[in-house]
């Protein structure tokens, strides 16, 4: 099996409690319901890739802000 990197490797490791709290948040903003047990694999995909579109919209946001110095 060849040796693949994963591009979802953190860089700062102490982002990945915000980024499980934006998960929350974002599914809960639209009425998604996350697996207690963190199972996603009954979840429809049509979900997880919304939570995860809105999430990457947020990021996106949030860093055009700073490069900008603007704050809403």
């Amino acid at each position: 099996m060849a040796n693949r990197n994963n591009s979802n490797t953190l860089v700062v490791q102490q982002a990945k409690a915000a980024l499980e709290q934006m998960k929350y948040e974002v599914a809960q903003e639209l009425g998604i319901q996350i697996p207690q047990d963190g199972y996603y694999g009954y979840m429809a995909t049509r979900d997880t890739g919304a939570i995860g579109g809105h999430i990457t919209r947020k990021l996106v946001q949030i860093a055009e802000q700073q490069l900008t110095g603007f704050k809403r």
